[in-house]
């Protein structure tokens, strides 16, 4: 009970009640706007934040990472564009509900399901405090090395069928986090003699690069495109009774979203799946999924707004970041001296729960917000791709300059930027390298902290816990490895079976490759659902 007060005492301040006001509507103002997203806004913001105290910083961040899917369900029911990559799965039943015309019931079973995802997050994640507050102060520095190398290796595994330039761009970013003074005995590496590399390349003004200007590029480049959206008639609280004749799905979908969140480099897309999938297996109508389920549409939504909460476990029991967002967060912890991981849990347990009960006001606001006032909020869909891209170039470089006031730091901005351009033209992965960055250097400085008291390889992993995650990522490699040599097996499978494809033998291949490709291509679709321009296909 005292703690529960304490952690209210520390949101009960002004600045963190605007805080929270001003994350989540404008967590789901980005959101509503194909092309924008979480990831851009965050790394906007990201350099305003380091001026303000911790929590109220990392409440406005938090606002905008869990209500931008709220957000982001809005494009997708209506013109199926999704507003976020991770709404690109709400499409499948959202817009045919739209068609239908059911996008009043569409939308409230959308926010319906995403505020039950969000809210049965956080009491999970509440309950389970005490537990990683005792577990969390017997990781030492060999063990978040472990569990760093396990993050990194979970990433890359992650991005499927595109291993190699994933483990190609983390070593990237590790090798980007390399440049400048090293930590121990500040020596200097790969500067070059040139004085402005001696400080290291700022993980901030990699962010901005690569997510903010590349994503304004993209924007300029393309055209703007009239959008018309018919305006919606009636409330929007039938969404509260309907999620009630599902509890099973949504329950299930809310539990995959949490135990996702929780591993690093995992997130909303397996939940997502994972969960639509068992929707769809348990559901008595299967053949509605695709077509209008409001069972699918649960899923979906609830799933990936469960993950937000959940990704903040790993951050702040082991100041080890699960993906790209999480990593810009860590850097305000880093900037106020507040450092994540297990003496956090000892010595400032409050301010974790504070940060638990900011989530659970943040989806309390936001579904009284859009249940309110989503008629409003859907004209914000109008607004042309074009002048984005000036708004984001624009507050992308007042945020890069006002970091150090060097105009060095905005011609690296601009480099990474256009990098981050060609990724995303070439629908190659960008977020290994941020994480490489982060987890590269907690990984360096735990190394060399745990490397002091071994003296054979053994005893690296001779504690209960580095064992656990050294046969935890022998395992994940196993079954990379095995998946990699099944896939490679089917390739060969499929081309045996073309050129035979008139025996019956090889009909039953092609017929099986096909079924599998089918499966596997809706996550690709997913996962390269673009951001950068609306739908040709629009109501």
């Amino acid at each position: 009970m005292d703690l529960l007060l304490s952690s209210l005492d520390i949101l009960a301040r002004w600045d963190v009640a605007l805080a929270l006001l001003v994350g989540s509507v404008g967590g789901v103002l980005i959101g509503a706007i194909p092309g924008v997203g979480p990831a851009v806004a965050i790394a906007i913001l990201l350099p305003a934040t380091f001026s303000m105290d911790p929590i109220v910083g990392l409440t406005v961040l938090l606002g905008i990472y869990g209500s931008s899917m709220y957000g982001g369900a809005i494009p997708a029911i209506l013109i199926n564009t999704p507003g976020t990559a991770v709404n690109a799965l709400t499409t499948y039943d959202g817009f045919p509900m739209t068609t239908r015309g059911e996008a009043r019931r569409a939308l409230s079973l959308a926010y319906s399901a995403s505020f039950f995802g969000g809210i049965f997050s956080v009491i999970c994640l509440i309950l389970f405090a005490p537990v990683l507050a005792k577990i969390a102060p017997m990781f030492g520095s060999r063990e978040i090395f472990l569990a760093a190398l396990l993050g990194i290796i979970l990433v890359v595994t992650a991005h499927r069928g595109q291993t190699l330039i994933a483990a190609a761009l983390a070593c990237l970013g590790i090798f980007i986090n390399t440049i400048g003074l090293e930590p121990v005995k500040y020596s200097k590496r790969y500067t070059f003699d040139q004085s402005y590399l001696s400080s290291g390349i700022n993980l901030i003004v990699v962010v901005l690069g690569l997510f903010a200007l590349s994503q304004a590029f993209f924007l300029l480049q393309g055209e703007d495109e009239k959008t018309r959206i018919t305006k919606l008639k009636g409330g929007l609280f039938q969404g509260l009774r309907e999620l009630g004749r599902h509890p099973r799905v949504a329950a299930v979908s809310a539990s995959f979203g949490v135990v996702m969140g929780m591993i690093p480099g995992v997130g909303e897309f397996t939940a997502q799946f994972m969960s639509y999938t068992y929707a769809q297996k348990s559901s008595k109508r299967p053949q509605d999924f695709g077509h209008g389920s409001s069972e699918g549409l649960i899923a979906a939504e609830t799933s990936n707004n469960a993950v937000p909460a959940a990704a903040m476990v790993p951050l702040l029991a082991l100041g080890i970041p699960g993906e790209a967002l999480t990593a810009m967060m860590l850097s305000v912890f880093y900037v106020h001296n507040v450092v994540p991981g297990p003496q956090l849990f000892q010595n400032q347990m409050d301010f974790v729960m504070a940060l638990y009960l900011a989530l659970l006001i943040l989806n309390v606001m936001v579904l009284v917000f859009l249940l309110f006032a989503t008629n409003q909020l859907i004209k914000v869909v109008k607004i042309p791709n074009r002048f984005l891209g000036v708004c984001v170039l624009t507050l992308s470089f007042v945020g890069v300059y006002s970091l150090r006031n060097s105009a060095t730091d905005c011609v690296i901005a601009t480099v990474f930027g256009v990098l981050g351009f060609v990724l995303k033209r070439l629908s190659l992965p960008v977020v290994p390298i941020i994480l490489g960055m982060v987890l590269g250097g907690i990984m360096e400085v735990k190394l060399r902290a745990g490397m002091a008291r071994v003296k054979t390889p053994f005893d690296f992993i001779d504690r209960p816990i580095a064992m656990i995650l050294f046969l935890v990522i022998l395992g994940v490699l196993a079954l990379h490895i095995r998946r990699v040599w099944l896939d490679h097996k089917l390739i060969k499978e499929a081309r045996w079976s073309t050129k035979h494809s008139s025996t019956r033998f090889g009909a039953h291949l092609l017929r099986r490759k096909n079924f599998i490709s089918t499966e596997r291509g809706k996550t690709v679709r997913a996962r390269r659902s673009t951001l950068s321009h609306r739908s040709t296909d629009k109501d």
